[in-house]
């Protein structure tokens, strides 16, 4: 059902966004990747498969460079927004800087919702939207504050704009410990460690791969029946 679509993918340079751009292109779909960093965009093209992917590297903080994006772009089906740097975790709120902790707002919250006024006039009826949260905002453990603040928002976001856009569909996929270079900034050792200890007491016993998060995404996308939802993804992570 995704043949000959036109699908946007902000975040699609790396991560969870490369595989959906990497799954849409297979299904037939014509795909246009976009980021911040224009080496890891032509990087990514590369990679991508041949003829289906178009890429461009846009700051997505600036609400005037995502309005030319879609501008340019013209008419198209679908946007998936995935972008986002590593959220913070770890201090308390009692020790955490809130200027700091401001700014992790500023692309996956307000970007997305910038993302979202830019696109929904230039989107083909039957087209629909995925954004992004995440389990924190569902289970937070202690220094999660701000990342469950963000992923709450979104999910909140989604149920809005299901109703305020329609017909446009509005959906989310609410990602669980997912194996993507969000995690590069920690030490290899402390990463695989964590990656273990968290695969040790999931139920699937592993953690995930960008490529299990992008089947959910290709669903929301083909399903003409759904909006307002926000899906779990999260290897049963919710339950333990």
């Amino acid at each position: 059902m995704l043949k000959e679509k036109r699908i946007a993918v902000l975040g699609g340079s790396r991560g969870i966004g490369f595989a959906v751009a990497e799954a849409a292109a297979l299904e037939g779909a014509s795909v246009v990747i976009v980021a911040s960093q224009p080496q890891s965009v032509a990087d990514a093209v590369d990679r991508l498969p041949e003829g289906r992917v178009t890429g461009k590297a846009v700051n997505l903080k600036s609400m005037l460079a995502t309005r030319e994006l879609f501008a340019a772009l013209g008419e198209f089906d679908h946007l998936v927004y995935t972008a986002g740097e590593p959220l913070p975790f770890g201090p308390r709120v009692t020790d955490t800087d809130l200027v700091a902790a401001r700014e992790f707002f500023e692309l996956r919250y307000w970007g997305a919702l910038a993302a979202v006024q830019a696109a929904s006039p230039h989107m083909r009826r039957g087209g629909s939207i995925v954004l992004t949260g995440g389990t924190s905002a569902r289970r937070p453990p202690a220094g999660f504050a701000f990342a469950a603040s963000i992923c709450g928002a979104i999910e909140s976001l989604t149920r809005a704009l299901a109703i305020e856009l329609a017909p446009i569909r509005v959906n989310a996929v609410v990602p669980g410990m997912v194996a993507t270079d969000l995690w590069s900034g920690i030490p290899a050792d402390t990463r695989e460690h964590i990656f273990r200890e968290t695969a040790a007491k999931l139920p699937v016993g592993r953690v995930g791969t960008p490529h299990d998060l992008a089947e959910a995404y290709l669903s929301f996308m083909r399903g003409g029946y759904t909006t307002g939802q926000s899906v779990v993804v999260d290897g049963g992570g919710t339950l333990v």
